[in-house]
Parts: structure tokens; C-alpha cells; sequence
């Protein structure tokens, strides 16, 4: 899509000035929605302009990709969701065109010729495209796969109730189904459906979270519960880059590579990217497994493979990705040296068993 717009792509000294003036753009753009709209903000207090102020800053979080990688539909998307939750709390769905507006001026006052007008560029065609689609009308979503199982996991987690939700994976289970295929068809679709119904506003903050927790103790348990595999011999590390704490679907990709009799290194959530490349050294894996959540994670798995490549030269493990930022966009794997993705956990195995023993050419 960016291509369509003519994009230019920011140099690395472009985007360190870019960075550099995030903050005053932020507060630059909160004064201007607090004197144009103070008093619809006022109705929230302190905790409406420091809404306003993290909007901002999530804007731009999403902008740097489409500088750095030239791809715009990530930053559209996120757009599209947060109008979704905007409306769902009487805030006007046009102040999120209006900050795109706002912020094209200053990036365009305040940083040089055709660096300015990149970013000017990029905020313009987001906000475009951003337009289109809120005025498109939704698709309805096709009928879920398992869709009894599904809803009965769905209620056990609104309502909080653990044992419940541990009864789904047990019945599932004996019916001889596997823990990758249950957490497939029916955890990840259940928490999407919660995560959809926080965006417009059914759920709490609080339910969210309590439903999150009972995923994790339900998969330990199904896993515990599911007949040991015969080991292969290969070896996979698995890790949410640093500042990814959403590691539910890398958990759920470590249980299918345990599954499939694979030694996994899981190393979960937020992992500072110097200890995990050390660690990636350290045990010599077959198979690297990254998690990453949002596009301006992306850069951080291009440092990763360019450490790997340093120290492992030719004979590197392979690299896959995968994740919310990704699971849409698969080119995007190439732009950052990675040497596949995956949308889901038999994906990412059967990848790795077609793989294994055979080395990337860094």
C-alpha cells in the first residue's frame, strides 16, 4: 500500500530525528485537542488528556514502521481499532483523523525538506485509508469452526469460572483431540472474542485479565494431560522480543513443538534482546522462534538476525516470526532478515520439521 501513496522510506539518521521528536509532537498535538476540545476531555478529568497524550504516542509508535519498512496497512489497522473503541466510549471517531492532521504539520515544521515531508506523506495516507475504512461497512464474521466447544469455553471465561473452562480442554481431550488443535479452534478464537468485546467496551479491564489467567493454568494442565511424545532430537528457543508481554500464542506454539517431541527453550515474555542472542549462542538451536505484537517490534528482530549473523556466520539457526504484528502481513518477515512466519503453532512445527538441520545462508 505504500507504494500506492509513493512513500519514501526514513534512513536511519531520519528516523533518530524522527524519534527524537516524538515527545514534543505529543505534547505539542495534546495542547492543541485541549484548547480546540477541552471541554469534551474535561468530562474525564486528568485521565482524559493522559488518554490523549498515550493515543499520540501509540500513533507514532505505529508511524515508525511505515518509515522504516514502507508498509502502511499496520498503522491503518490500528487506527481502525482504536476508533472502534473510541466510539464504544462516546469520544468522536474525526479527532482521529484530526491528530493525524495535527501531527503532519508539526513533523513537517520542525524536521528538514524531504525528511519532513516523508513523514507529512505517511501521516496523510494513513489518515486516507483510515477514512475508507470506517465508512466501509463491516463483514459478518463466518460461522466459528467448534463453535459449541467454543461458546462454552467463551462463558467459562467471562464468568470467571476456572473449573469450567478446565472441563472444555478434559471433554475435548478425551474425544482423543489434540491440546494444539484445541488451543487453535477454540482458546485463541475465544480470547480474540473477549479481546473484541473489550474494545467495545462489554468487558472490564479486570475480566480481561482473569480470563487471561485461566487460559494459562487451562494449557498447563492440558499439556500436562496430554500423552508424552517421542523425542526428536531437535531443538527450538522461543521468545517474545523486548517489549512484547502478549506471550499466550508463543506458549501455545511451545506446547506444539513439546508436543511433536522437540527440546524447547521456552523463554516467554519481553525478553531483553542482548541476554536472548546470548542465550541463542549459549544453546546452539536448531530452530529460532520469535514473537512479535505490534510493527514496532519489527526492528528489534532485524538486530537479533544481524547478531545471529555475526556470530554464527553461514551456519545460523533459522528464523521464523510470528505474532499480531505479522500474522496479516508475511512480507514483512522478509524486510526484517527473518526466514519465514508463521500464523500458528502446527504452521510454525511443520516449518521447522521441513527445516531443521538445514542452515540459513545469513
Amino acid at each position: 500500500m505504500a507504494a500506492e501513496f509513493g512513500l519514501t522510506r526514513l534512513g536511519p539518521e531520519g528516523l533518530q530525528r524522527f524519534q527524537a521528536l516524538q515527545s514534543e509532537a505529543v505534547n505539542a498535538v495534546t495542547n492543541l485537542f485541549s484548547s480546540a476540545h477541552g471541554s469534551m476531555y474535561e468530562r474525564f478529568g486528568a485521565r482524559g488528556r493522559d488518554s490523549c497524550r498515550q493515543d499520540l504516542a501509540s500513533h507514532l509508535e505505529f508511524l515508525r514502521p511505515v518509515l522504516e519498512f514502507g508498509e502502511l496497512q499496520p498503522m491503518v489497522d490500528y487506527l481502525a481499532w482504536l476508533s472502534s473503541v473510541l466510539v464504544a466510549r462516546s469520544i468522536p471517531v474525526d479527532h482521529v483523523a484530526l491528530s493525524l492532521e495535527w501531527l503532519a504539520t508539526f513533523f513537517s515544521g520542525r524536521m528538514d525538506g524531504h525528511e519532513g515531508l516523508a513523514v507529512s506523506d505517511a501521516l496523510h495516507a494513513a489518515r486516507t485509508e483510515f477514512l475508507q475504512v470506517v465508512k466501509a461497512p463491516e463483514a459478518s464474521p463466518s460461522p466459528p469452526e467448534h463453535s459449541e466447544e467454543q461458546a462454552a469455553f467463551l462463558a467459562a471465561l467471562l464468568a470467571g469460572r476456572r473449573i469450567d473452562a478446565l472441563s472444555v480442554v478434559d471433554h475435548w481431550l478425551a474425544d482423543g483431540l489434540g491440546l494444539v488443535d484445541l488451543e487453535q479452534h477454540v482458546i485463541t478464537p475465544s480470547l480474540y472474542q473477549i479481546g473484541r468485546k473489550w474494545q467495545l467496551n462489554e468487558v472490564t479491564v479486570a475480566q480481561e485479565h482473569m480470563a487471561t489467567a485461566i487460559v494459562q493454568s487451562v494449557m498447563t494442565a492440558g499439556l500436562l494431560r496430554s500423552s508424552p511424545p517421542t523425542m526428536t532430537g531437535k531443538s527450538v528457543l522461543l521468545a517474545c522480543v523486548e517489549g512484547n508481554n502478549h506471550a499466550i500464542g508463543l506458549n501455545m506454539v511451545s506446547d506444539a513443538f513439546q508436543l511433536d517431541g522437540w527440546d524447547v527453550q521456552y523463554l516467554g515474555a519481553n525478553m531483553p534482546t542482548a541476554s536472548l542472542v546470548e542465550q541463542i549462542v549459549a544453546c546452539k538451536p536448531d530452530l529460532v522462534g520469535l514473537s512479535v505484537s505490534f510493527p514496532q517490534q519489527l526492528r528489534l528482530v532485524k538486530d537479533i538476525v544481524a547478531a545471529m549473523n555475526s556470530r554464527f556466520g553461514f551456519s545460523r539457526p533459522r528464523v521464523v516470526i510470528g505474532g499480531l504484528a505479522i500474522n496479516q502481513f508475511a512480507p514483512l518477515a522478509g524486510a526484517v532478515d527473518a526466514d519465514a512466519s508463521m500464523s500458528n503453532a502446527a504452521a510454525a512445527v511443520a516449518y521447522g520439521n521441513q527445516s531443521a538441520g538445514g542452515r540459513s545462508h545469513a
